[in-house]
């Protein structure tokens, strides 16, 4: 009999030299922060805008800063049922547990968005940088970035999906085992040919949903921003509202795959058998990653229309008139196109009274 699952790599560690400690984690992190970095740079002199290596260096620093401690905020806080960070929030960023270092267990991507947009916001703040702007430029490469860390995941052996028959379905070595006095256990074994004979418990194979994510969630998204979006930007905010809109609903459809935290479960439990989170039983049972992603489709779909509303006007007129593709730092030096100083509106008032007595005394 053909069995129709694949096992985990043995070869596969989470650390790249084991004895020390440099993990593909991290390193699949570094990969995707450069990755966005030279997609960024590289729409920069495309597009023979205005900015420096070293402003988007100190953006991204600050997006950084703030996407790692949304991330670690959302994960201790929303995703632990037990309440023990909120009690002792003074552990939230503390990387030891027991007298071990065990380093920052658990990171949300959704608390990530939020940490990242604040930081970056906070920094255009301070230096009077165009936040929207910035934010689209980012955007059209964030998804291919975000693929390489959803690898790590894979590498990691975690995030695993729930428990599948399809040849591509593998078996995850950290992932729990099932009674194999369970009649679906022993029904699913059967299916795809998995001894279990004497056996107690099984693991079963899974969707490999941290590769559905980077498919659907990172190249596929990359390629739709990229491709076909990109050249129809028609204000600033366009491209940033429709990567939330679209990584909210990928993220939707894969959690349907991904087996939910096994301390949260099911949040809406609107179908059968919701205490089996290993299986999909029922689309009613809805997990917390797919009521952030709800909530992150409606924060874009308002965000689009405000960012419409705000800038589509100011956008249209500057790139009729070419000055987009150069428009500099909204600094004190430089001034918005088409928008007038004080004191050029001051002398050209001055000028109009002079021009209106001038005439009335050739009148008279």
């Amino acid at each position: 009999m053909i069995l129709a699952y694949i096992d985990f790599p043995a070869w596969l560690k989470p650390e790249i030299i084991p004895g020390l400690p440099v993990r593909w984690y991290g390193l699949m992190y570094i990969l995707a922060f450069a990755v966005t970095y030279l997609l960024v740079m590289y729409q920069i002199k495309q597009e023979r805008i205005e900015r420096t290596s070293d402003d988007v260096i100190s953006i991204f620093m600050w997006a950084i800063l703030g996407l790692l401690i949304g991330s670690r905020i959302f994960s201790a806080t929303i995703y632990d049922p037990t309440g023990f960070y909120l009690r002792n929030p003074w552990l939230i960023f503390w990387p030891f547990r027991d007298g071990q270092f065990t380093g920052l267990q658990g990171m949300s991507y959704h608390g990530g968005v939020v940490g990242a947009a604040a930081g970056a916001l906070l920094y255009c703040r301070i230096h009077k940088e165009s936040f929207l702007f910035m934010a689209d430029l980012t955007a059209a490469g964030i998804p291919l970035g975000y693929t390489f860390g959803r690898i790590g995941n894979y590498i990691n052996g975690e995030l695993w999906g729930r428990v599948s028959t399809q040849p591509w379905a593998t078996i995850f070595p950290y992932a729990p085992r099932f009674s194999t006095s369970e009649t679906w256990v022993r029904e699913t074994a059967d299916a795809i040919g998995m001894p279990y004979s004497g056996l107690q418990m099984l693991n079963l194979p899974r969707h490999p949903s941290q590769l559905y994510e980077a498919i659907l969630e990172g190249i596929v998204l990359w390629l739709v921003l990229w491709l076909v979006f990109r050249k129809r930007k028609s204000f600033d905010g366009y491209l940033i509202s429709l990567y939330i809109i679209g990584y909210g609903i990928a993220r939707f459809i894969v959690e349907y795959f991904r087996e939910p935290d096994a301390e949260l479960g099911f949040i809406i439990k609107g179908g059968e058998a919701a205490e089996k989170t290993a299986l999909f039983v029922s689309p009613w049972n809805i997990s917390m990653g797919q009521i952030l992603s709800l909530i992150m489709i409606a924060a874009g779909v308002l965000f689009f229309f405000a960012a419409k509303r705000r800038g589509g006007q100011y956008f249209r007129e500057a790139v009729s008139s070419g000055s987009r593709k150069h428009q500099p730092k909204n600094t004190k030096k430089s001034k918005k196109p088409g928008k007038r100083s004080k004191s050029s509106g001051l002398q050209s008032k001055k000028t109009n009274k002079k021009n209106s007595k001038t005439k009335k005394h050739r009148k008279s």
